[in-house]
């Protein structure tokens, strides 16, 4: 009996990374607008998409999260090749965050201090699943999250570990732990 159960598990196991891996999320038109936009650091293209987004007028500011400390606005703007101008009046360096979950909890705090009703998430789409849990976690469900994912290449190890991390954050969500 065990050892049914065990191969149930392991196949409702692997067939959800089969359904992780094939529905990751795509790019779609910038149509919506939002508030804010919100970029965690960490993946190509991801800034490039929010400087899209905010100069196309879809959103008022934008939160790049988890910057390096060190790192100043005109540099990563120089970095990026990106206008100076857009830097100095429309983008937030969050340099508290160090992983998924701090990237959450720094954005909930610069969307409470903006009073901010709806956002953008803009992250690569592997990583898109878990990025949006733990945003929705740490703001609730007073703001509108708009999913803006960025086409990367990811990988077998770093879906494979991304669809873990996933499934051991959103188990220890659901049971109440903070960790």
């Amino acid at each position: 009996m065990m050892g049914r159960l065990f191969s149930v598990a392991l196949l409702l196991y692997a067939l959800g990374f089969a359904l992780f891996a094939v529905t990751l999320p795509q790019p779609g038109p910038l149509q919506q607008r939002t508030d804010g936009v919100v970029v965690p650091t960490g993946g190509s293209g991801r800034i490039e998409r929010g400087l899209a987004v905010l100069a196309a007028g879809q959103a008022r500011r934008m939160l790049i999260t988890g910057v390096d400390p060190d790192v100043r606005p005109r540099e990563l703007a120089a970095a990026i090749d990106a206008p100076r101008a857009l830097f100095r009046c429309c983008v937030d360096l969050g340099k508290e965050a160090v992983d998924t979950r701090s990237n959450a909890d720094e954005t909930a705090l610069w969307v409470r201090r903006n009073r901010y009703r709806s956002i953008r998430l803009v992250t690569s789409n592997w990583h898109m699943a878990r990025a949006t849990m733990e945003l929705r976690h740490a703001l609730g469900n007073s703001v509108e999250i708009v999913r803006d994912p960025v086409t990367g290449h990811p990988g077998f190890a770093l879906l494979f570990g991304e669809y873990n991390k996933y499934l051991v954050r959103g188990v220890v969500m659901r049971l109440g732990i903070d960790l």
